[in-house]
């Protein structure tokens, strides 16, 4: 039998992203702590759900603690960070910066946090925030879920 995940970590959550984000090299272990901050700040009722993919490091901001009720992720890898819309290709992009062509996921290159306090990124945060199947609570923080930890996974630093 192949294994497909680590065992439960006894860390807490705080202290399992804190070495998950130290996986990275400098800048962008940099980038992803300035845009999460940026996001908390934004959703502070969202939930933030965990994943240390094979492919990707992400933390998705949902309404609930169902990653079907995701808005948007951080998503990194090796090579940068960028924003990803769950139900992106039902949000309007006027400005047609989404990128990707899949059946419902599209995404943003970040070149930092800054990137988000742009006009046309804030209309993509809001309208995926007013789609959202359930709603954002008005009141209260989130809770940060580690919900899964790959085994096996790409090299977070480039090479």
């Amino acid at each position: 039998m192949r294994k497909t995940a680590k065992p439960p970590s006894t860390a807490s959550p705080r202290k399992q992203l804190t070495g998950f984000i130290a996986k990275f090299n400098a800048k962008i272990a940099q980038q992803i702590r300035a845009v999460r901050q940026s996001l908390r700040k934004r959703v502070p009722a969202a939930n933030e759900l965990v994943y240390d993919n094979y492919n990707f490091f992400v933390i998705g901001y949902s309404t609930t603690e169902r990653p079907s009720d995701c808005m948007f992720s951080l998503a990194a890898n090796a090579k940068g960070v960028g924003l990803s819309f769950y139900y992106g290709s039902t949000l309007p992009d006027p400005h047609k910066i989404l990128l990707g062509s899949g059946n419902e996921n599209r995404f943003i290159r970040l070149e930092g946090a800054a990137t988000l306090s742009r006009p046309e990124v804030e209309e993509l945060l809001r309208a995926a925030i007013a789609q959202a199947k359930a709603p954002l609570p008005s009141v209260g923080r989130g809770r940060l879920i580690i919900r899964s930890v790959a085994a096996k996974q790409r090299p977070r630093h480039a090479r």
